[in-house]
């Protein structure tokens, strides 16, 4: 994998991934906005999708069809659904679960994606196992497991506990489903890497102010100790 697309959802993320490239380069496609640079070996081309899974899946199709990486990375925040995944701990994705996607009144069961006929989304085996070895190596505490997306900002217990009735998450954002249901529909491997903002108990929180920063410096770190292990 030599050409690599990195997806950020924060600016302040996409920032922080920035400054490490070398030489880079911004290109105007249409509405959208790429950087391109090198990392190491790795050609990169970087971005912001912006918030949703609208603008997360056209943002990922321009850039499969304009750049046709290899792989394609997602980077952002998620809530955790997890009790082994607290405030900058990291979510990696085995797979992806739209968790608002419901055509239950048809028949089909929750979370069906009536176009590929699946409910769960495969996250790449290869990419995740080279984001956990990063993680290992960083001594960043990572799990790996479903992440569920959905058009929700979920913040109560209530929401949480709605998704996990129905799906085995361990995380919930905004982004992360539509970006690996436009890779896969593209055959481009694809994975999800989440820093958490907040626990899942709701006892340990942490300003946001302070959390920001912190989270876009962890995802910079996971991801360029990821495009090492590739």
């Amino acid at each position: 994998m030599k050409k690599i697309a990195i997806i950020c959802a924060m600016e302040v993320e996409a920032d922080a991934i920035r400054a490490l490239l070398t030489d880079p380069r911004t290109e105007e496609k249409g509405p959208f906005s790429f950087t391109v640079g090198k990392y190491g070996d790795k050609e990169i081309v970087l971005g912001l999708s912006g918030m949703g899974k609208v603008a997360a899946a056209a943002y990922t199709q321009a850039m499969i069809l304009l750049y046709a990486p290899d792989a394609v990375l997602n980077v952002g925040v998620a809530g955790s659904l997890s009790e082994k995944l607290e405030i900058l701990d990291v979510a990696l994705s085995t797979q992806l679960v739209e968790h608002d996607m419901d055509t239950t009144p048809l028949g089909d069961p929750p979370g069906y994606l009536s176009g590929p006929g699946i409910i769960m989304i495969p996250a790449d085996g290869t990419l995740l196992a080279a984001a956990e070895e990063a993680a290992r190596e960083e001594g960043i505490h990572a799990l790996s497991g479903t992440i569920a997306s959905g058009d929700q900002f979920i913040a109560s217990k209530e929401q949480k506990e709605r998704i996990l009735s129905l799906f085995p998450a361990i995380a919930c954002e905004m982004e992360g489903a539509a970006v690996a249901h436009t890779a896969y529909l593209n055959r481009t491997p694809v994975l999800i890497l989440r820093a958490i903002s907040d626990s899942f108990t709701g006892q340990n929180e942490m300003d946001y102010a302070l959390f920001k920063p912190r989270a876009a410096a962890l995802s910079a770190r996971m991801v360029m100790a990821t495009l090492k292990k590739l």
